[in-house]
């Protein structure tokens, strides 16, 4: 028993540190995703090239994929474990047991993880030369799928639902971490919700401005 509840643990310290680095990680992305609002294409493409060819950004980026891989990995053998652990619904369930967003954390986590691979399919694939696409000018990329309304509302949509996720998963990390308690849980969840709305909407709002200005 103690083997099976270390093991989960250890599962859960991990999958912390590994959403601790995307976090880190996705207002870098957001900073040169920014750039598309420029009339310039040059500012945007030479990011893009510069981030796929430094030689410290492929190995950043190596890892990256590997933390990607672990965070989804544990994420779904946790719930997995926590399915079977209750295979009958409570007849009366404690409100304060679990909030509604950790209820609902596989779920948000999915469509993310949908949007990575649909992400993958229309950029970082044509870098790898598997896709076709000139990886030279992924301004035009992006401006050719900003194009497609149905491609708009579905960035949205998931843009919505990793808000939803980032809220939890930042204090759910620093509580796995042990870096939250009474003191500084209400700081916690102010930073969540600030990072968990201006993150999404940053990434949500240059479509929009695509559409309305350009």
């Amino acid at each position: 028993m103690n083997k099976i509840l270390f093991s989960a643990v250890s599962k859960k310290f991990v999958m912390a540190l590994a959403g601790l680095f995307l976090l880190l990680f996705l207002p870098v992305h957001l900073g040169i995703n920014l750039m598309l609002l420029r009339s310039d294409p040059e500012p945007f493409n030479n990011a893009a090239h510069f981030m796929a060819t430094f030689p410290l950004v492929k190995v950043v980026e190596i890892l990256l994929l590997l933390v990607i891989v672990i965070h989804i990995a544990y994420g779904i053998f946790l719930q997995i474990q926590n399915w079977l652990s209750r295979p009958v619904s409570y007849a009366v369930r404690n409100k304060s047991e679990t909030s509604a967003f950790s209820k609902f954390m596989i779920w948000t986590g999915g469509s993310v993880l949908i949007f990575l691979v649909i992400h993958f399919f229309n950029f970082y694939f044509i870098k790898l030369g598997l896709v076709e696409g000139d990886p030279e000018n992924f301004y035009a990329v992006a401006y050719s799928l900003f194009a497609v309304p149905g491609y708009v509302i579905l960035y949205w949509v998931c843009f919505l639902l990793l808000g939803l996720h980032l809220y939890h998963a930042l204090q759910s990390a620093f509580q796995t971490l042990g870096w939250s308690n009474e003191f500084w849980k209400p700081v916690i969840r102010v930073i969540s919700l600030i990072y968990a709305i201006a993150v999404p909407a940053g990434f949500a709002i240059i479509p929009l401005a695509i559409w309305l200005f350009k």
